[in-house]
């Protein structure tokens, strides 16, 4: 599989059996991002939008989600981010540096944020009509 360099978004209520390449989809249901790994290695990957986890923008085009996402779970441990819909790689981290980051989203995730209420962006998107493929 080729590798994407830019992801388009496909809002959904749910993700599809099986997932596209290029394409972010984004549940606001669910408050969740859905993509192939951006490397190539076909592996999903799942983003949940809270405050502790990650954000998204959309400009009525292209989506950004913050923060990075590194997928230390995965063989191929790529890390990357999506900005306006463009996938920018990012830095190899170390072991030591996947170990704090893994650290730091436990610490965020026990400050009880998960009970947050949904921000302004996704409040204002969940009223606006999915689009389907």
């Amino acid at each position: 599989m080729t590798p994407p360099d830019t992801l388009r978004p496909v809002f959904t209520e749910t993700f599809p059996p099986a997932m596209d390449a290029g394409v972010l989809y984004v549940s606001i249901a669910y408050r969740t991002c859905g993509h192939l790994c951006c490397c190539g290695c076909g592996h999903e990957v799942a983003t949940p939008l809270s405050p502790a986890q990650w954000s998204l923008t959309y400009d009525g085009e292209n989506v950004s989600l913050t923060p990075s996402i590194g997928n230390w779970s995965l063989p191929c441990q790529s890390h990357y981010w999506i900005r306006a819909g463009r996938v920018r790689w990012s830095r190899r981290y170390s072991v030591a540096e996947i170990d704090q980051n893994r650290e730091r989203d436990r610490c965020l995730l026990g400050q009880g944020t998960e009970n947050s209420r949904p921000g302004p962006l996704v409040r204002l998107l969940s009223r606006l009509p999915y689009r389907r493929r």
